[in-house]
Order: structure tokens, then C-alpha cells, then sequence
């Protein structure tokens, strides 16, 4: 009796053996890039890049004229069969101008990620490992920069130009030359970052499991350091576009070669803004601007996705949520006061 009453009073206290309600499941978990905030700003430079990337890779496809193919004479104006006219050499100027943009566009992958693989590869070694191959690195760092880039740009092209090699004459060659001249400015500030990583607990806890340099470079400190990588890459993609641009406007680019800066160079070596032919000119600068304009505004809009603090918008969202706690603390209140009321 006493083994049952027993079990009687413990099934009592826990009560009627009915089997629960089954809860509805929650919400699934939102994926990470969905809490990225990609505003306006980040949509108007990717279509830009989208459209410059179409006109130069897509472009020459469609078009029926071929960038080398004489057309026309010196400087002929545009006309239906030739939107933009000719060139000096007589070749239409939308056919060379699609080519010329190809071409440099494929200059700065080449030689803004090398140039940025470059540079995180010293900043992170650099930054996490310290000591005297820090300050090693960062003398030949400072070295480097101490130099003027456009010095060692101009005279490098001029040996590329007179070597016998032709891989080292066309556009590759080019950004080769820039991308092991561009990457310092990026080695600083990774190696800053990276100091900053390397500090920090998880880079002890990864130590003490016996985890090797190697491996904790590249799982430990390089996804602490990929949004700022990748706001490096889009100003080399930028600041490389741009030089070559500048040594092909002064006769250095590689030649037999299209490209924005070739275009220029031509354009003012034949005098077209003398005898007013505009199209021959005028289109490469546009095309050149955008492309600048696209990709610095892409890297803007990329700082505010990536750091929270500059997000547009953000003053109203706080404002919201300090309304809606005061909304539900005035509430909360009223419940509180309804129940004393109650018991009183």
C-alpha cells in the first residue's frame, strides 16, 4: 500500500499524463547575407559596372565593325553607319572603343589583384607574426613608397617596350608593372589590421589546440580581415585603370594594343582637339570617368555594408525602436496598474 500511495501522490504532483501540445516551429534563421544592407547607392554602381562590363565584353560581339578594320577616313564625323565617326587611323571610333575598354578592364583585374594579393599577403604575415620580420617587411614597405610610383611606372614600361619578349609588351606585361608597383599603401593598412586580430582570443585558443601559422592565418585572421580586402581590391581595380591610362596617354602603354589611355594618346597626337573632331576623344574620357566614378562608388557603398555605424537610414530605425519600447513600457505599465487595482 505504501509503494502505491506513494506513486499515486508523485503522479499527482505531476500531473494528468496527456501528451503535449506539439509547438509550432519558429521562424528559420535569416542566412547571413540577407542582414547585409545593400542600399541604393551599391545597385546605381553595379548597374554602371554591369553596363561598362556589357559594352566591353558583349559589345564587339554584336557590332559589325571590327576595331582594326579601316571604315573611313581621318576624323570622318559620326553618321548612321558610324555613330561615333572615325578615328585618325580611320577605324570606327565605338568599334576601338569597346576594345579600348576590354582591354582596360582586363589591365586592372590583372593588376589590382595582384597588387592587392601582394599587399595582404605581406600586411597579414606582417601583422600577426611580428617582430623583427615586421619591421623588415615594413622598411621595405616604406622604401617602396618613399619612391615615387610614377617614376618607377614610366621607366619599367620603357625596358618592357625594348625587351624582345612579346609577352612582356601587350597589356599583361602593363599590369604586371603596376601590380608589383601598387601594393604598399595595402600591406600598411592589412598589417594594422592584422596586428589588431592577432591579439585577440580566439587566435590564444586556436595556439593551444596546436592549430600551425599557416592554418591560422588563413581560418583565424583572413575572414576578420575580408571586408577591408575587398574594399582594397575595388580602389587597385580603380587607382590600376587609371594608371594605365596615364602611361598610355604619354605613349608608354603597350603597343599594338587598344586601350582608354591609347585612344587619348592617338586623339592628341593626331590633334583631334584642334581640328574639333570631339568624338575621338570625348568618348574614352566618358567611358574612363565612369569607370572610375562606378567603382569608387562601389567602394563607398561597400563601407556602408560592411560597417553598420554608416548604414543609411539609421537614425530613423533607432528612432522607430526607442518608440516602440516606450510604446510597450507604457503598456506594461497599464497592465501593472489594472492588476493593483484588481487585488486592491
Amino acid at each position: 500500500m505504501t509503494n502505491i500511495s506513494s506513486s499515486a501522490v508523485s503522479a499527482e504532483q505531476e500531473g494528468p499524463l496527456v501528451p503535449e501540445t506539439p509547438q509550432a516551429p519558429g521562424p528559420k534563421a535569416r542566412p547571413a547575407w540577407r542582414s547585409l544592407n545593400f542600399g541604393p547607392r551599391m545597385w546605381v554602381s553595379l548597374g554602371m559596372i554591369l553596363a561598362i562590363a556589357v559594352l566591353a565584353f558583349i559589345g564587339p560581339l554584336l557590332y559589325p565593325y571590327a576595331p582594326d578594320q579601316k571604315v573611313g577616313g581621318l576624323y570622318d564625323a559620326p553618321s548612321p553607319e558610324h555613330i561615333l565617326g572615325t578615328d585618325n587611323f580611320g577605324y570606327d571610333v565605338l568599334a576601338v572603343l569597346m576594345a579600348s575598354t576590354r582591354n582596360s578592364l582586363i589591365n586592372g583585374l590583372l593588376a589590382g589583384t595582384l597588387a592587392t594579393l601582394i599587399g595582404v599577403l605581406i600586411g597579414v604575415v606582417a601583422g600577426y607574426i611580428g617582430g623583427w620580420l615586421e619591421e623588415a617587411l615594413m622598411g621595405i614597405t616604406n622604401i617602396v613608397l618613399a619612391i615615387p610610383a610614377i617614376v618607377i611606372l614610366i621607366l619599367i614600361s620603357m625596358s618592357l617596350q625594348s625587351t624582345d619578349i612579346p609577352f612582356l609588351k601587350g597589356i599583361v606585361g602593363l599590369a604586371l608593372v603596376i601590380g608589383i608597383t601598387s601594393w604598399p599603401w595595402t600591406a600598411r593598412a592589412v598589417r594594422a589590421q592584422a596586428s589588431s586580430v592577432a591579439t585577440r582570443e580566439h587566435i590564444d585558443v586556436a595556439k593551444l589546440s596546436g592549430a600551425r601559422t599557416g592554418g591560422i592565418l588563413v581560418f583565424d585572421v583572413l575572414p576578420y580581415l575580408a571586408s577591408y580586402i575587398v574594399m582594397a581590391w575595388v580602389l587597385q581595380l580603380a587607382s590600376a585603370i587609371l594608371a594605365e591610362s596615364t602611361l598610355s596617354m604619354l605613349g608608354l602603354g603597350p603597343s599594338g594594343t587598344n586601350s582608354l589611355g591609347m585612344q587619348l594618346h592617338w586623339a592628341l597626337a593626331f590633334q583631334a582637339v584642334a581640328v574639333g573632331a570631339y568624338w575621338a576623344f570625348l568618348p574614352p574620357t566618358i567611358v574612363l570617368t565612369l569607370i572610375s566614378f562606378a567603382l569608387l562608388y562601389l567602394q563607398s557603398s561597400l563601407d556602408e555594408v560592411f560597417n553598420p555605424r554608416l548604414r543609411r537610414g539609421k537614425k530613423k530605425n533607432l528612432a522607430r525602436a526607442a518608440a516602440r519600447r516606450a510604446e510597450a513600457a507604457r503598456k506594461l505599465a497599464e497592465q501593472i496598474e489594472g492588476r493593483q487595482e484588481v487585488t486592491a
